[in-house]
């Protein structure tokens, strides 16, 4: 069983990990491709969050979210392969903040050509949430293992 359960969690964390590696390859000077897709996805989700909190909210570089990003799926999937849960917190954040704003499926009319496709991911997104959520539930269910000695019986004089 131990066996299985790892085996589980490097091919769960691959996606994370291979994706991060990806990213810090294509990095460059101006973040990469991944910084141009963000971009506007993230100016779009400010102003959407600055008008209805009625604040502005400050300036993010986008390299700097890259640089996060490629952190959080690195160090997260790692930690997730030996069995951290602080790992498995790591990816759903990340999870939870980005696939938002990434998958802006609801930008989109059901007739439009980007709206099947961000739903999908979107969905894919949900589906690994709460394979984590999951993870998190057996990891804080779980007793930890405790040497219990056995006690001696007193004998019977």
């Amino acid at each position: 069983m131990g066996f299985f359960s790892f085996l589980g969690r490097v091919l769960f964390a691959s996606l994370f990990i291979l994706s991060a590696w990806q990213m810090f390859n294509e990095f460059g000077v101006d973040g990469g491709p991944a910084a141009k897709e963000l971009a506007p996805k993230l100016h779009l989700a400010k102003s959407h969050l600055s008008s209805r909190l009625g604040v502005t909210l400050p300036s993010v570089e986008v390299k700097q979210v890259v640089v996060a990003i490629v952190a959080l799926k690195g160090v997260g999937g790692l930690l997730f392969i030996i069995g951290n849960i602080f790992g498995a917190y790591l990816l759903a954040f990340y999870l939870v903040v980005v696939s938002p704003i990434l998958y802006d499926f609801y930008n989109y009319g059901p007739q439009e050509r980007h709206f099947s496709p961000l739903l999908t991911e979107f969905l894919q997104s949900v589906a690994l949430f709460g394979a984590l959520l999951f993870f998190i539930g057996m990891k804080n269910s779980t007793p930890l293992k405790r040497n219990l000695k056995r006690t001696p019986k007193p004998k019977a004089a």
